[in-house]
């Protein structure tokens, strides 16, 4: 093996950059790491080549540790996106650098230097300076600089990033042939999926400092596990349907699942299907206008009929998105419907020589693929000096129902605590039936550690017990420095009836607001409602003397809408208030809710005493879900 990396891990300013990334890169390979901006590839590429120390894991090149050594000891060729060639040098003098350097003799540095700017275009112009040449062979300049010591690991930082199309295109083949003669291992980082799969051997993916999957560029496009990979790599529809016997149903079209991606039985299923997967066939003749009436070779795997709602031209490919109707228990992830709409979303290709048919279209499937089933992460925050069962108790039946996992982090003001900790709290857990949880002790400020948890790991969300104070005004601590600040969906458990009793989650109440934060309240609130099986009330608060608006009426219509597309029983209610806590707090009592949901854009003036979010928590008497701004 070339490069190993194991467990790589950095964090900046307590910001988890890099996260446990490991990938074996085998001899004479061409990696390509690929993901959007601020996904930790370069910054991987940086811990390789030692600019940048790594808080944990190793490096190993060739079979040795290199983890603490530093760049000029690793034996690593590093070219930038920037060229980052000496300016006041010439095209010769700059290829010769690190060979004088390391001095290499006059006659040898001359071969290498003539045959690298004969291999990389640039035959004849060693005496030329930077600013007589264009990108392009400035850029070839620093690849030429890099290779000429023959290292034994080449690394490429969007080298192709600040060119043009043309020049990128030929820069890529001009790098894949001279990699290839060479035989120098390389990793190449770029967020350009199509470089990604005209160079890479074998693409790594990253998302969030993740190393999400690794594969040969045509199976991560065909045959993605993660949700982010089919969406990130390609245009394509994602639908959720059903597994019923080893078939994934999209209303009547049933779709074998692998034996190698298992599903629960009645479980939830998300099915992929790129555009070049579909195809339109011709539509069902006489008045039934149902699949039944297409010739028997279409009928099978036909997803209804629809109409041609957008067309663009593609050069060599027309490309089409059809809308259809909805489809008995099935939902749309991806492309992501507008808030309320309904139906579904298919994207498709046709030769751009070939006119669209007018009028409805009917789609038939070709192929698909079985995404692997996602799994929620819960952070239970256990932050109160008192014991709070139903904190516990509602992690254990959230982890069952979600089929989550979770990660209990314990936080006490001294260190003697925290180390009583360490037994207690495991047998603590597990008899309120949260067993054998990933459990972290931390000593320190409660908000701090949470908010550095955040950082650090992805969580869907986070569980943190209610204050004992029950009166607004002081209500919080932990609580109310952490609505500032926290960035995952929070649910407050309230210890309602004394525990386990009163943990279950049957009926919730969603306090939305009309606009773009009241649509994610819901969107979050129904999947959890989904997933609970709970029934969910939607409420709008008005002043009292006030009728609803038109705006109102449409929300609460396309809430109740996108609810329904989630499968979840609901319906809508408008409460008149003097003010939208004691509307909230009014609808709850009368409901009895067990969950009450809010977004954290809802909020009084700044003084905590006058904060909505907390003044709901702390007169509601049951479990609160906050959604933050911008989720």
């Amino acid at each position: 093996m070339s490069i190993v990396l194991e467990g790589l891990t950095k964090r900046y300013d307590g910001q988890l950059i890099v996260d446990q990334a490991s990938v074996t890169i085998e001899e004479g390979e061409l990696f390509v790491l690929l993901g959007a901006s601020g996904s930790g590839k370069s910054t991987v590429l940086r811990l390789i080549a030692g600019l940048a120390m790594p808080d944990a894991g190793s490096v190993h090149l060739h079979g040795r540790d290199v983890t603490g050594l530093p760049p000029q000891e690793r034996g690593i060729g590093f070219v930038f996106q920037n060229y980052s060639i000496f300016r006041h040098m010439s095209v010769s003098e700059n290829v010769e650098f690190g060979l004088k350097i390391r001095q290499i003799g006059r006659r040898d540095r001359r071969q290498k230097r003539d045959r690298l700017l004969d291999l990389v275009g640039l035959a004849g112009l060693g005496h030329r300076y930077a600013h007589q040449l264009s990108g392009g062979q400035q850029q070839r300049v620093a690849l030429a600089r890099a290779l000429a010591y023959e290292p034994s690991v080449l690394l490429l930082d969007e080298p192709f990033g600040a060119l043009d199309v043309k020049i990128r295109g030929q820069l890529r083949r001009n790098l894949k042939e001279i990699q290839s003669q060479l035989g120098v291992t390389a990793i190449l980082v770029t967020h350009d999926q199509e470089e990604a799969f005209e160079l890479a051997d074998r693409v790594g993916l990253m998302e969030r400092g993740s190393l999400l999957e690794v594969g040969e560029p045509e199976r991560l496009y065909n045959q993605p596990q993660t949700l982010f990979a089919a969406t990130f790599l390609g245009a394509g529809t994602v639908l959720v349907g059903r597994a019923r016997g080893g078939v994934a149903y999209l209303g009547p079209v049933a779709l074998p699942i692998p034996a190698e991606t298992p599903h629960e039985e009645d479980a939830r299923v998300r099915v992929l299907f790129r555009p070049e997967q579909v195809e339109i066939v011709p539509a069902p003749a006489g008045p039934s206008g149902s699949p039944e009436s297409l010739e028997d070779g279409n009928r099978a795997r036909v997803l209804g009929r629809g109409k041609i709602v957008e067309e663009s031209f593609a050069g060599a490919l027309r490309r089409l998105r059809v809308s259809l109707p909805p489809v008995p228990g099935t939902r749309q992830v991806a492309p992501a419907l507008a808030y309320g709409q309904e139906g579904l979303l298919v994207d498709l290709v046709v030769p751009a020589g070939e006119e669209p048919p007018e009028g409805d279209v009917w789609l038939r499937l070709k192929g698909w693929h079985i995404l692997k089933p996602p799994r929620p992460r819960l952070l239970v925050c256990d932050v109160e000096k008192r014991e709070s069962p139903a904190l516990f108790t509602l992690a254990g039946r959230l982890r069952i129902a979600l089929g989550a996992s979770v990660r209990v982090l314990a936080v006490r003001s001294d260190a003697k605590a925290v180390e009583d900790l360490r037994t207690a709290l495991p047998e603590r857990a597990a008899s309120l039936g949260l067993a054998d949880p990933e459990i972290v002790l931390r000593a320190g400020s409660a908000a701090e550690e949470i908010v550095a948890e955040q950082r650090q790991s992805i969580y869907d969300f986070l569980l943190l017990p209610a204050p004992s104070d029950t009166k607004p005004d002081r209500a919080g601590g932990t609580l109310a420095a952490l609505l500032s600040r926290f960035m995952t969906p929070l649910l407050v458990v309230h210890d309602r009836q004394g525990g386990q009793e009163g943990a279950a989650i049957a009926r919730i109440l969603i306090c939305t607001a009309v606009g773009e934060p009241g649509k994610s309240d819901v969107r979050i609130g129904g999947w959890l409602a989904r997933r609970l099986g709970a029934e969910v009330t939607l409420l709008h608060v008005l002043g009292e003397g006030w009728e609803p608006s038109a705006l109102v009426k449409d929300h609460l219509e396309r809430g109740v809408a996108t609810l329904r597309d989630l499968e979840v029983r609901s319906s809508s209610t408008i409460r008149r208030a003097r003010t939208p806590v004691q509307g909230i707090l009014t609808e709850a009592a009368e409901g009895n809710y067990d969950l009450i949901v809010v977004g954290r854009h809802i909020r009084g003036v700044a003084f905590r005493q006058d904060d909505v979010t907390l003044r709901i928590i702390a007169g509601a008497g049951r479990s609160v879900l906050v959604v933050p701004a911008g989720e």
